[in-house]
């Protein structure tokens, strides 16, 4: 294992605490999943092959959704890419007449991440880079600042040929006007408009001379556009993670909004399947219902439906990633082994001699939430993980308490009592067993 970072282990377990997967250090408690990260590494490989792709990756609540997201985006910054990733809510949605959709768009400018800034807010470093890098080639070779002006003209003209690609060049074009008199209001002023920040042509006419601004409708067709652009400042291609997708098939009562999403969904994967876009990537995380349910989920979307339908002879543990969807399968007990194991070294941030229980209390504790969880156990580990931490924060802030005795002593179990005289166990009840 790397070296565990303080600020990585505090984040690590701040997050695993809340039932939320940690932005950073994700390689220090990845278990399982190899087949399918070799899945997303021969994608990565293919956008920046020019080509595109399109995954979904269906699973249950707690299943590790959003965890395989966050790994595929720290793999992809590894490997030289521009990932923006968000999450899917009613009020940001990849179709919408009332600004949901361009809510969408500024979510993931913001969340713009690359391997120098992994934590998001790199729109401005993105653009930047370009802007500079061309700036100091020209230079030397002893272009004057007309020339330069030239020259950014024609490079950006093959973005010219996409849709909004004009106003999009346009903009840039005026962030080097700003960065070449060192005018900050200029400057700022483009990067609101890349990120989706006017609502109004009026506005963005008087502060940048372009007539357009990014809406609702054009949300997917400047990401194209932007897939261009980073290739063109030296990234390997742009990778678009949507999380949460159940809220468009769940959370949006209205028949038409949902369809109207799924066309928009219909739409990327027809471009990303037929080799009508290149340098992007999308990877879509949704729960079992929003990817089978036939009356609210993509299943009553007939036209995407047969486009993602899952392979007839991948059955019995066979597998066939060479289409769309990926099922997330349940860990089994020698990955939660690890994955415990994992988290108990990050805890200690990595001395053996700090470890706060032993390999038999790992097992015993298995044991223990095998007995609670039942199946759920595999199926979601989500809540055996907060169960654990939960444990080693106990054992770390009690140094008289044993573990032993917290996972066999009686209220750490379902109460019997409660049970007998039909009553529900909540929550609540299993926190206090670990006195949380």
């Amino acid at each position: 294992m790397a070296q565990i970072k303080k600020r990585e282990r505090n984040a690590i377990f701040q997050s695993l605490r809340a039932g939320v997967v940690p932005r950073i250090g994700l390689q220090h408690i990845q278990v399982g999943r190899k087949d399918e990260i070799n899945a997303i590494l021969d994608d990565l490989g293919q956008i920046k092959d020019n080509g595109a792709t399109v995954r979904f990756i269906i699973g249950q609540y707690g299943s590790g959704k959003s965890f395989f997201l966050n790994l595929s985006r720290q793999v992809a910054l590894e490997k030289r890419f521009v990932v923006v990733q968000a999450d899917i809510t009613p009020d940001r949605r990849l179709y919408a007449t009332g600004g949901q959709a361009r809510a969408l768009y500024a979510e993931l400018m913001h969340n713009m991440a690359t391997r120098a800034k992994p934590e998001g807010g790199a729109l401005a470093s993105v653009v930047e880079r370009w802007v500079s890098d061309l700036d100091y080639r020209l230079r030397q070779d002893g272009k004057g600042d007309d020339e330069i002006v030239r020259a950014i003209t024609q490079e950006l003209r093959s973005l010219q040929d996409l849709v909004h690609g004009y106003d999009f060049a346009t903009v840039i074009g005026r962030y080097y006007e700003g960065f070449q008199h060192g005018d900050e209001p200029l400057m700022s002023s483009a990067l609101r408009w890349l990120s989706g920040g006017y609502e109004t042509k009026t506005e963005a006419r008087m502060d940048l001379g372009v007539r357009m601004i990014i809406g609702d409708s054009d949300i997917y067709d400047y990401f194209k556009v932007w897939a261009s652009f980073v290739r063109m400042a030296g990234y390997s291609g742009l990778l678009v993670n949507l999380d949460e997708m159940g809220v468009l098939s769940h959370r949006l009562s209205n028949t038409q909004a949902r369809n109207t999403n799924y066309e928009m969904i219909l739409r990327i994967v027809n471009d990303c399947l037929q080799g009508n876009v290149s340098g992007i990537g999308f990877i879509f995380a949704g729960t079992d219902e929003f990817f089978s349910d036939p009356r609210r989920g993509i299943a009553s979307y007939e036209a995407l439906a047969s486009r993602l339908r899952e392979n007839e002879f991948a059955i019995h543990g066979l597998k066939d990633f060479s289409r769309p969807v990926i099922r997330l399968e349940n860990l089994t007990a020698e990955d939660l082994f690890v994955l415990f194991h994992n988290i108990r070294k990050v805890f200690a941030m990595g001395d053996a001699s700090a470890y706060l229980i032993p390999d038999e209390g790992v097992t015993q504790f298995m044991e223990y939430c095998s007995g609670i969880l039942g199946a759920e156990f595999y199926q979601t580990p989500r809540d055996a993980v907060k169960r654990f931490v939960g444990l080693l924060s106990v054992l770390e802030q009690n140094p008289e308490a044993r573990w032993e005795e917290l996972i066999s002593r009686p209220s750490a179990t379902p109460s019997s009592r409660g049970e007998e005289e039909g009553q529900t166990v909540t929550g609540d009840d299993e926190l206090r067993a670990f006195r949380l």
